[in-house]
């Protein structure tokens, strides 16, 4: 059996995820991967706002651009990473089981944990605003209604980049995803998991996605043995939900789809930037109905007034570029 060409990219959370992706594929198949690293351009504006350099695409155009000259056999990215839409001839082959899809509270080391998370907006002395580092419009939008003292600040880098800014007293918290914290074997800088009814998720947040050329039948049947359908179904839901509103990394849009029975129940988000405006939908229907979902928690976003909402973010992303 031929070895497999798998690109990524080089930080030590995307190695991580490529290199668990190769083992699944190992241990299902026989098969080997060769990891090909490819700087994107993510990689190389690392401190940019995502909404000035091009939004979640800067992530995995040149991965993709790999995958459809052939150079690769498959690409793995974190699926929050992804934009809703796809290249022609390029789909997404398997998921790996969802890791936890929360949010955390991060504090400086050795500061004890918040008792509840309207506690953390008081402040590390109890009176100064806390100085909350944050990359997420999302993230932002929601926790203002916990936090409306905070100062949220713009922090981009990697993961151990912003826990050293951080700790050095850059801010005085950080919001990050608990799923790449545990990753990384960093589980233990979890001050807080943030419950998704306080701040939804990401869509695909906690996920990593394995894509391929839609027609090589070859990869895809190995990555038959990684894909792991209940997280595939909420995958498909949650993406299907962002491509029918038309939003991207402009726009603070949350979603956590989750198995309910023999059902998927969807639970979605649209805010203003400021977070002043805050539309919620949810809905649950037979999980292989996993597209239909999510175009159906969209339009009611969409009638609860979500298309002003996410028009004014799309603007003021444009001129802040």
């Amino acid at each position: 059996m031929n070895g497999l060409k798998l690109g990524t990219r080089g930080s030590e959370l995307a190695l991580w995820q490529a290199n668990a992706v190769a083992a699944r594929i190992r241990r299902g198949t026989g098969r080997e991967c060769e990891l090909v690293v490819i700087t994107t351009t993510g990689d190389r504006l690392i401190e940019a706002n995502l909404s000035k350099v091009g939004g979640k695409q800067v992530f995995v155009k040149e991965i993709e651009q790999a995958l459809v000259r052939g150079d690769i056999d498959l690409a793995v990215h974190s699926a929050k990473d992804m934009p809703a839409e796809l290249p022609d001839g390029l789909s997404i082959a398997a998921v790996l089981p969802r890791a936890d899809p929360r949010d955390a509270v991060v504090l400086p080391a050795g500061v004890a944990p918040p008792s509840t998370l309207s506690a953390v907006g008081n402040g590390p002395d109890g009176g100064a605003a806390p100085r909350v580092g944050s990359g997420s419009v999302r993230r932002v939008a929601q926790l203002r209604r916990a936090w409306p003292r905070a100062e949220f600040r713009l922090v981009r880098g990697n993961v151990g980049t912003r826990l050293r800014k951080l700790d050095a007293g850059d801010h005085d918290l950080l919001v990050l995803a608990v799923a790449g914290l545990e990753r990384l074997g960093l589980g233990d800088r979890v001050s807080m998991r943030i419950d998704a009814d306080a701040c939804l998720p990401a869509p695909g947040q906690g996920i990593v996605a394995v894509e391929t050329r839609a027609g090589d039948t070859d990869t895809g049947s190995a990555l038959a043995a990684v894909d792991d359908a209940p997280t595939h179904a909420a995958f498909t839901a949650e993406r299907a939900l962002v491509a029918a509103l038309g939003g991207g990394c402009h726009a603070p849009i949350g979603a956590l789809a989750e198995a309910d029975g023999d059902r998927l129940r969807l639970r979605a988000m649209v805010a203003s930037l400021d977070g002043a405006k805050q539309l919620r939908r949810e809905a649950a229907i037979s999980a292989d109905a996993a597209q239909a979902l999510g175009a159906m928690v969209a339009r009611g976003l969409l009638a609860d007034g979500a298309g002003p909402i996410l028009e004014a973010a799309l603007r003021a992303a444009d001129g802040a570029g």
